[in-house]
C-alpha cells in the first residue's frame, strides 16, 4: 500500500501568514508590557531616592545647586558673626580641618568640623540657612567655591548654631 503524501501549498500558506501575524502582535504586546512594567518599577525607587536624599545631611547636587531666594536684606552680617559648619565630603583625612583653618582665617567663626554623610563629593559647596543667602554667597566667594544653595536635609540641632555649611569636595 503506497500512499502518496503530497503537500497542498494552498492550505499551508494561510496558516503560515496567520502565525507570522500572531507572532508580530505578541512581540508588540511584550514590548508594551516591558515598557509599562519598567516605568512602574522605577517610579517607586525614584521616590525612595528622593526621600533618602532629603534625610541625608547634605542633599545638594554635585553639579548644580538649587536656587533659593531669601527675603532681601540691606546689610550683611559681619564675617565674625557668621558661624560655619565645615564637613569633609571627599574622604581625605584632614580636609575639613584644613578648610576650617582657611574659613577661620577669613574671619568667620567655626561652629564645628566633621564628616559629611557621604565621602564622594567631587566638588566643594556652600549651603546657607534661610535668611543667610548673602552671607553664604560671600563665604563661597571668599573660598573660591562655585556651588551655593540653601540648606537641605539638616535640622537645627545638627548645625551646631551655624548659619552656613561648607562641604569639602575632591
Amino acid at each position: 500500500m503506497d500512499v502518496s503524501l503530497q503537500r497542498d501549498d494552498r492550505l499551508v500558506q494561510p496558516w503560515r501568514t496567520a502565525a507570522l501575524v500572531a507572532g508580530g502582535v505578541a512581540a508588540v504586546e511584550l514590548i508594551v508590557l516591558v515598557v509599562v512594567g519598567g516605568a512602574l518599577i522605577t517610579k517607586p525607587s525614584a521616590g525612595a531616592a528622593v526621600r533618602h536624599s532629603a534625610r541625608t545631611a547634605v542633599a545638594a547636587s554635585r553639579h548644580v545647586a538649587k536656587t533659593h531666594r531669601a527675603a532681601p536684606r540691606t546689610v550683611l552680617v559681619a564675617r565674625g558673626k557668621v558661624t560655619v559648619l565645615v564637613l569633609n565630603g571627599n574622604g581625605r583625612r584632614g580636609a575639613a580641618a584644613e578648610t576650617a583653618r582657611r574659613v577661620s582665617g577669613r574671619g568667620y567663626r567655626i561652629g564645628g568640623v566633621g564628616n559629611a554623610p557621604r565621602s564622594d563629593f567631587t566638588r566643594s559647596l556652600v549651603m546657607y540657612r534661610a535668611g543667610f543667602e548673602a552671607e553664604g554667597r560671600r563665604l563661597a566667594r571668599d573660598l573660591g567655591i562655585g556651588i551655593v544653595g540653601p540648606l537641605d536635609g539638616l535640622v537645627n540641632s545638627q548645625l551646631h548654631g551655624a548659619q552656613t555649611v561648607v562641604v569639602v569636595g575632591a
